[in-house]
Order: C-alpha cells, then sequence, then structure tokens
C-alpha cells in the first residue's frame, strides 16, 4: 500500500487546516496512496487557538474528526492526524484519530508521553493517555502503530508496537526547533525502524517553531522519500510488506532477542 505523508504549518482555526486537509488528501489520492499521515497538531496548533483551549476542545473535537471522516470518504483514502479531545477535565487529550478510507473511525491514540523537557512542560495543559490502550490498527493490508512527537523517544512503546504485529509505525509530531533538534528527530526515526525492523512514516508540523523533515523510511532505516522546511509538502511511498520480510531475512533481530538479559 502506498503511505503519503503530508507537512503544513497548523493555523489556530479547524476550518483553516481543513482546507489544508482537502489539498493534501486530493494529492495523495493522485498519486495513488491509501492512507495519508498528517502532523500533530492538524486539528490547530495551540500556539495560534484563541480564548481558552479547553473551551475549545470541547467546541471543536468532534466536528473535526467528523470533517476528517468526510474527507477520507470523499477521496477514498484513509488518514491518521492528531488534534486535542476534551477528557471530561480541564486538561484535554493529544489525540491521534485513524479513520479508514470509507471514513469509518477505526481508533484513537492518547499520546502518552508528554513533553516534559527541553524547559517545556506539555502536562501542565494536556493529560497523558493510559498505556494500557496502546495498540495497533488494521489499514488495507498493513498493521499501523501509531505514536505522537516526544512517543519516539522511547523505544519501549514503538517495540511493543512490533512485537504486536505493526508493519509501519506512524509518527504524527510537532517537533520543536532547537540545538541538535533535528539530527535527534532523524537519529530516532533511524533507530526505530532498524531497531524493530518496521517502516517509519512521520509527518512533521512545518513552522517558525517547528522543524518539519518529515520522512518515510525503510525497515533499514534508509530514507525513501523525505521533505525539509516546506510550509507545505507531500511525499508517498510504496510501503510493502515484501520488504519487511526481506530485511527480517538477514536481519532477525525481533527473533533473536532475549528477554531479561
Amino acid at each position: 500500500m502506498k503511505i503519503s505523508v503530508g507537512q503544513f504549518s497548523p493555523a489556530g482555526t479547524v476550518p483553516e487546516n481543513l482546507e489544508v486537509v482537502r489539498r493534501l488528501a486530493a494529492r495523495a489520492k493522485a498519486e495513488g496512496a491509501g492512507l495519508l499521515l498528517l502532523p500533530e497538531e492538524t486539528m490547530f496548533t495551540v500556539r495560534k487557538v484563541e480564548g481558552d483551549l479547553a473551551a475549545a476542545v470541547e467546541r471543536e473535537w468532534t466536528s473535526f474528526v467528523q470533517q476528517i471522516s468526510f474527507v477520507a470518504a470523499e477521496h477514498g483514502i484513509a488518514i491518521v492526524a492528531g488534534g486535542y479531545e476534551a477528557s471530561g477535565e480541564e486538561r484535554p487529550y493529544n489525540t491521534l484519530v485513524v479513520v479508514d478510507e470509507t471514513g469509518r473511525i477505526v481508533g484513537t491514540y492518547r499520546k502518552v508521553h508528554l513533553y516534559d523537557a527541553f524547559s517545556y512542560r506539555e502536562s501542565r495543559r494536556i493529560k497523558a493517555g493510559d498505556p494500557a490502550a496502546i495498540t495497533t490498527f488494521r489499514i488495507g493490508d498493513l498493521n499501523v502503530g501509531v505514536m505522537t512527537c516526544y512517543d519516539i523517544r522511547f523505544p519501549e512503546l514503538a517495540r511493543k508496537l512490533a512485537v504486536d504485529g505493526a508493519d509501519v509505525l506512524l509518527v504524527a509530531a510537532a517537533w520543536f526547533k532547537g540545538d541538535h533538534k533535528v539530527d535527534h528527530w532523524e537519529t530516532l526515526l533511524k533507530a526505530r525502524a532498524v531497531e524493530n525492523t518496521v517502516w517509519v512514516a512521520a509527518a512533521g508540523t512545518s513552522s517558525t517553531n517547528t522543524v518539519g523533515h518529515s520522512a518515510i523510511l525503510d525497515p533499514m532505516g534508509l530514507p525513501v522519500r523525505h521533505l525539509g522546511e516546506e510550509r507545505e509538502g507531500l511525499v508517498t511511498v510504496d510501503v510493502t510488506r515484501r520488504r519487511i520480510d526481506e530485511v527480517r531475512e538477514f536481519l532477525p533481530v525481533l527473533e533473536n532477542r532475549r528477554l531479561g538479559v
């Protein structure tokens, strides 16, 4: 199945961002993709949203998910996109919604590892998801595992998804700029691919604060297609189970691992 990764700079309102989503979905479908991965803050970026965050989330989340479903059904393409979901408390979840090509909601993933690092504390505004809810989803002929931004720094999450049968790890991010941050991002994407012999597709926001650098890497950690800091861009790659089998034939790390050592 071909997978497209879309990169853009989200605005503070849902309608503005949905216009970009529709544009990227049309491009992805034209390139033959069966799945479009979008960044972490596709719904809106908290740095630009007007008014109270919790109120904006309560007002917009359901509509955002419905609109993603409509776009998926209109173009016949599965979509994974990030937004903010009401939690029943003041702090919302940072959530990825997974929608299939018919517009059916396959599931959601609530970000487990909140970005409390580099002098930033995401947990002040966002509630962490339950690690017990981590799971894979079936999209087309592939099993996908989903992760959000800071999650990529935790190899145990990627390993669980790989052991649970993920063929590809989908990483939606808003990776902040800073010293060595692009190098960290690229290194971590390669590591998660190599150590698990899975495909990795990563969609990043590209703004004045975030790096972009979306990419799709094969199970050897080789970047097949990638972007730089383009404010809007798309890359598409044919992600196959056959390539995973080829790599695992000579690099059977999952088979060779010894728990407890």
